[in-house]
């Protein structure tokens, strides 16, 4: 049996590339990836619609693709699956007759039997399906739960990906082993909130019971958590990542959204401790801890005053990365039905306000590192400059955080590698092995 030429877009946040990762891998008799949509017999497209600026862009590049394959012959066959068709599925394939195919994430366990229908070809067995890695080679994504128990007023999460499913630890266990048998390192857990995983399964599970199986996993060098629930943020979790070892990264990725109580109870928030408590206990176990965190600005409720608590916390605490986004009003959501609408343009002059603060704050820490001799992940050659290489130290998160630019003798993709930092600019490092 032929390899099916495939042409692959995924959108959005890592879950979803985990998902496209699991599709590609099952597709029968394997694939060989085309260059060109116009070079496949299948144009798989991984859809996005968390918020009005994801669902645009996804509908953009399904018609973009639409238009290129409009003339061909043979066709490819146009795929559409993730978050889009959950949340307009009708309305859409009403009016994108050119899609010749639409999945869902919940029909992930079926989706190697119905492509491979669609494309004519044998059912493959499930059982052999291996994920089909698209990161670096130094890094993969380990997605260790489904859906979200929270009902945060502004999101659209649990309509779309539904409540929490947590993943067994043996599964999650044995997943991870081949990633690391492949040569990969770090291991970049994801989940909607890993602080909740496994309170929907029986017995002793939880997000430190997992990170005690996966640790002592030979080949892992950076173990690396991705959103942290500010509720989750006990003391107690605190004590416990503590007796992981080095191979915990101290990076800390918790979504705060804001601090002013008011604005998070008018989102819905889960109850915990203070933005500024969370803070404070995360240092107090690591010192030395990178925390990155998203803000909401311009919610309903969100006035001068309470906007200006927000500011003052990002002053006073340097946190690592900041990443702001300008609240969308989505449909069905509680919050597009409050009052006290703020304007499109004060939304983003109160985002350019965090982010130029926090820009500044991002050049004074980065600038303490220059002189010093640290670990760097390879990721992959500079696509502009031979002898360069684009990698992270062990505080940049793949793909939203600043990068490290670092070249040398033996660097290359994939490798950890010991550099000096000689440079610092904003947000990217620069490093000599």
């Amino acid at each position: 049996m032929a390899k099916t030429r495939v042409y692959s877009i995924s959108l959005g946040c890592p879950k979803n590339r985990v998902d496209a990762e699991v599709m590609l891998g099952s597709i029968p008799g394997g694939i060989a990836l085309a260059d060109a949509p116009e070079a496949a017999d299948l144009v798989l497209v991984n859809t996005c619609s968390f918020i009005r600026p994801a669902v645009e862009e996804s509908v953009e590049t399904i018609l973009e693709l639409a238009e290129a394959l409009r003339d061909l012959k043979p066709k490819p066959l146009l795929a559409v699956a993730g978050c889009l068709p959950v949340r307009y599925g009708e309305e859409l394939r009403k009016e994108m007759p050119e899609v010749d195919f639409w999945g869902e994430p919940s029909e992930l366990a079926l989706w190697s039997e119905r492509i491979g229908r669609a494309l004519g070809l044998s059912a493959g067995d499930p059982e052999q399906a291996r994920r089909l890695l698209s990161t670096p080679p130094g890094y993969a994504y380990l997605k260790i739960s489904e859906g979200c128990n929270h009902a945060c007023n502004y999101c659209t999460i649990p309509s779309i990906r539904g409540r929490l499913q947590s993943r067994p630890m043996d599964s999650l266990a044995d997943e991870a082993a081949d990633i690391l048998e492949s040569g990969v390192s770090e291991l970049v857990l994801v989940a909607q909130d890993l602080c909740a995983y496994g309170r929907d399964l029986d017995g002793d599970v939880n997000l430190l019971a997992l990170l005690e199986k996966l640790s002592p996993l030979p080949g892992l060098s950076w173990l690396r958590l991705m959103y942290l629930y500010p509720s989750g943020m006990t003391k107690t979790f605190l004590r416990g990542l503590q007796s992981l070892g080095p191979k915990l990264l101290p990076y800390f990725d918790i979504p705060f959204q804001h601090v002013h109580p008011e604005v998070l109870r008018a989102m819905g928030r889960p109850k915990s401790a203070g933005a500024q408590t969370v803070v404070d206990r995360v240092r107090q176990a690591f010192p030395e801890a990178a925390i990155r965190t998203a803000f909401i600005v311009g919610h309903p409720g969100e006035t001068p005053a309470r906007f200006q608590a927000l500011l003052d916390f990002v002053e006073k605490n340097r946190l690592t990365h900041v990443g702001v986004f300008p609240f969308h009003p989505e449909e069905g959501t509680p919050s597009a039905a409050l009052p006290r609408r703020i304007s499109g343009k004060e939304k983003l002059r109160r985002r350019d306000c965090v982010m130029t603060l926090q820009r500044e704050i991002s050049a004074k820490i980065l600038s303490e590192y220059v002189g010093r001799t640290m670990p760097v992940m390879v990721d992959a050659p500079h696509p502009e400059w031979p002898g360069l290489f684009v990698g992270r130290t062990w505080f940049q998160a793949p793909e939203v955080d600043g990068v490290t630019y670092v070249s040398g003798p033996g660097v290359a993709a994939g490798k950890l590698v010991m550099a000096e930092i000689v440079e610092a600019k904003d947000y990217d490092l620069t490093a000599l092995a």
